[in-house]
């Protein structure tokens, strides 16, 4: 789960990070109070979860009140990459010197996290890489152990800082990670981090992705993100409030299956033979009738699907209870797109009873229904 930047820099000033005193704003009028508590000039930066709103025209600067209510009502009333701007977040605008990196991630090859920093922040830091490896600095951190105060030294002095300025560097890395175990972040950055003109630091824009499978540890993000304040689809949102794994991709042939690793076998059969899977959707085990028609109704919900490919092998989860699973979606929202239907497994015979009785065909192979469900969407779900 992406955070938005105020959310981040709130986290990181309770976390005693400096950075930039600012206020929300979801109006003009209200971006105009906002900047009558700060002092100018003033930043007004949108707040979206997508990156490039700089170069979108997304951030702006204002030397009035009035100057920040304008610039507020602009911004309020774009669309960066095709999502609306609904708030801005108006502070203080700071007096650089120069704009630094540092960020704390997951690196899966060493199992361990990784704190990466540069001397050129402001910028992506995968150009830099590519294209100036040599002012990328990496570090290793044992998740057993954490970011020693040494090793957050030891990045501030490799990129550039000593004396006092290296131990006030290094302390902020040192809380940026606490600060990311703490809210079990797969990404937190700042970037950039600044060194203003008087020669402190300050946070001048942050990032932090919450680990979703954490989100029971922070129910306030939970709860904003199930209420569609997200950058989750549709789809995404309801597989999510119905405890199902769903990610969305970019073919026409609608996947539901019960286990990841046959979900997952299941897309690479259907790319074998040539076609393209439109998700991955994992009901689980043990999953009741109203969890498949729950799935059924969001997979049939993306207007790209053709045809619906249903891939059960029973063990906890009952074919029959799957069976009804798709009576019941049929009843309630319509299948109007072709079905394969493969189901194999624990009370395999009656969940084909139940279906055949119904006029739907069910299938053996995996293999055979990958090839018809395959063949079925080339013929444009005819």
């Amino acid at each position: 789960m992406k955070l938005f930047e105020y959310e981040a820099k709130n986290l990181l000033t309770n976390h005693g990070i400096p950075t930039p005193k600012g206020e929300l704003a979801t109006t003009p009028t209200q971006a105009q109070k906002a900047a009558e508590k700060l002092k100018p000039p003033y930043a007004i930066k949108a707040q979206v979860l997508v990156a490039g709103r700089g170069k979108a025209g997304g951030i702006l600067f204002a030397n009035s009140t009035e100057e920040a209510k304008k610039a507020a009502e602009k911004i309020l009333n774009m669309q960066i990459k095709g999502i609306p701007v609904k708030s801005v977040w108006i502070e203080e605008k700071i007096n650089i010197k120069k704009e630094l990196y540092f960020g704390i991630t997951t690196d899966r090859f060493s199992q361990s996290y990784v704190a990466v920093a540069s001397a050129s922040g402001g910028m992506d830091i995968e150009e830099v890489a590519e294209k100036h490896p040599e002012k990328i600095v990496k570090t290793t951190i044992n998740p057993l152990y954490g970011l020693h105060p040494f090793q957050a030294r030891q990045i501030a002095r490799k990129i550039g800082y000593s004396s006092n300025q290296l131990s006030e560097l290094g302390r902020i890395f040192e809380k940026l990670y606490t600060l990311g175990m703490q809210y079990d972040s797969e990404l937190i950055e700042m970037n950039p981090i600044v060194e203003t003109a008087d020669g402190n630091f300050m946070a001048a824009d942050a990032r932090i992705i919450i680990d979703d499978n954490s989100l029971f540890r922070h129910q306030e993000y939970k709860k904003r993100l199930l209420e569609g304040n997200s950058e989750l689809s549709q789809q995404e949102l309801e597989a999510m409030k119905s405890g199902l794994a769903y990610v969305k991709l970019n073919g026409n042939i609608g996947v539901v299956g019960n286990g990841a690793g046959l979900v997952m076998a299941t897309l690479d059969t259907i790319q074998y033979y040539g076609g393209k899977p439109a998700n991955f959707l994992d009901v689980g085990g043990g999953a009741a009738s109203e969890t498949i028609a729950a799935a059924l109704k969001i997979v049939l919900s993306d207007p790209d699907v053709k045809t619906l490919f249903i891939n059960i092998l029973g063990g906890i989860t009952r074919c029959d209870e799957v069976a009804h699973g798709i009576l019941e979606a049929k009843a309630k929202v319509g299948i109007a797109k072709p079905i394969v239907i493969r189901l194999v497994g624990t009370n395999e015979q009656e969940g084909k009873r139940i279906l055949t009785e119904a006029g739907i065909h069910v299938l053996e192979s995996m293999e055979e229904a990958a090839q018809k469900a395959v063949q079925t969407s080339k013929q444009g779900g005819n």
